[in-house]
């Protein structure tokens, strides 16, 4: 596939584990923050590829993974209501809630609708004036500008009937999060470079200077994601901390400019719970109170559900790279993609479903061999 190819040659990528294995001299574990990353490492076996000495473990950087049990619930509740068109990505239709999923409410004939941008949304707002259409704002940096866009628009068009429910999260205060916490094992970090195409990687230079640990800005396709580790890893044994650009092809250090003036106009930062994490100040976005009128959840009035976790589910820990996903003793029993505890389960980028869609639940023994 044209620029796609040269980013997966097995000769190129041979080169780049032997590099690695000449430089590495002492464990390290190093940290992918984005879930289509952890994706690519398991689809292509990298983690089994690389020296002993190098562990990969899998970071909150999952979207769908990180929306708490709460906002899934409010979501399940809006979309229940009569005269509702509610919209979302086709990922978060299976995430499970506190009892059942947005399937199970369309199947009970709400009217829920996959849509593939935002602005879908709004065009559905106008052709159906009499209903109420709301579209779940799920993301991380990546998505907002077109969220940001989709209310701007929709307050300059004057729709009255358009709302969105915002669960925006972002990336800097997670990694911050995760390297202050008492269990922290991360020594270096893979950063997203979908992410920082919009907001650059200035954000990551205090961390990298406080915490002393190397952040390297990469790609998605095996050679970025081994490029990444090698430069992280050439880091480390060096002993140094710097915030390199290994995805330059796509990334600036200054970002998107435009792309974030339309967030900051639309958007403010503010606490934010992360499903089975906890809250982390100041590490997500809300709705300006210039656009305030657009909150589906000021408009519905949802903001007092709670809920609680299944206590079969270890996904927090797996987010937190405390635990790999065939290590929760759940994984593959109880915990399914057809029938998933957690959203780790059912995401396209989450964890959990890449080691079961790629069989990492099965063990040595329990492969049998054609006689």
């Amino acid at each position: 596939m044209k620029y796609l190819d040269e980013f997966r040659d097995p000769e190129l990528a041979r080169r780049l584990l032997d590099e690695i294995a000449r430089t590495v001299t002492r464990p390290w574990t190093l940290m992918e923050v984005c879930g289509g990353q952890t994706h690519s490492i398991i689809r292509n076996g990298i983690d089994q590829l690389l020296p002993e000495q190098i562990e990969l473990i899998h970071g909150p950087g999952c979207p769908v993974c990180v929306t708490p049990l709460e906002m899934i619930d409010k979501a399940l509740a809006i979309a229940a209501k009569p005269g509702v068109i509610f919209c979302s990505f086709g990922d978060m239709l299976r995430v499970p809630g506190s009892r059942e999923d947005l399937f199970a409410v369309k199947s009970r004939g709400g009217d829920v609708r996959i849509v593939y941008s935002p602005l879908d949304a709004v065009k559905l707002a106008r052709e159906n004036p009499d209903r109420q259409v709301v579209f779940f704002g799920v993301g991380f940096e990546t998505t907002a500008p077109a969220n940001a866009m989709a209310v701007f628009q929709a307050k300059q068009l004057g729709l009255k009937n358009f709302s969105m429910l915002v669960s925006h999260v972002l990336v800097p205060p997670a990694i911050t999060a995760l390297l202050a916490s008492p269990r922290n094992r991360v020594q270096g970090f893979l950063a997203a470079g979908h992410v920082c195409s919009v907001m650059g990687f200035w954000e990551y230079e205090p961390i990298v200077a406080e915490h002393k640990v190397p952040i390297v800005v990469t790609g998605f396709e095996p050679l970025d994601v081994l490029e990444g580790i090698r430069r992280a890893v050439a880091q480390l044994e060096a002993g140094r901390a710097e915030v390199e650009n290994a995805y330059a092809r796509a990334v600036q250090r200054e970002g998107n400019k435009p792309a974030q003036k339309m967030v900051a106009d639309v958007f403010e930062t503010g606490d934010r719970l992360w499903r089975g994490i906890g809250l982390i100040p100041m590490s997500g976005w809300r709705l300006r109170e210039a656009y305030r009128d657009y909150d589906a959840e000021h408009r519905f009035s949802v903001g007092d559900i709670h809920t609680e976790e299944s206590p079969l589910c270890h996904s927090g820990e797996v987010l937190q790279g405390l635990l790999k996903p065939n290590q929760c003793p759940a994984f593959g029993k109880e915990c399914t993609p057809q029938k998933p505890l957690g959203a780790t389960m059912v995401s396209s980028e989450g964890a959990c479903a890449a080691y079961y869609n790629y069989g990492r639940f099965i063990t040595p023994d329990e492969i049998s061999l054609p006689v």
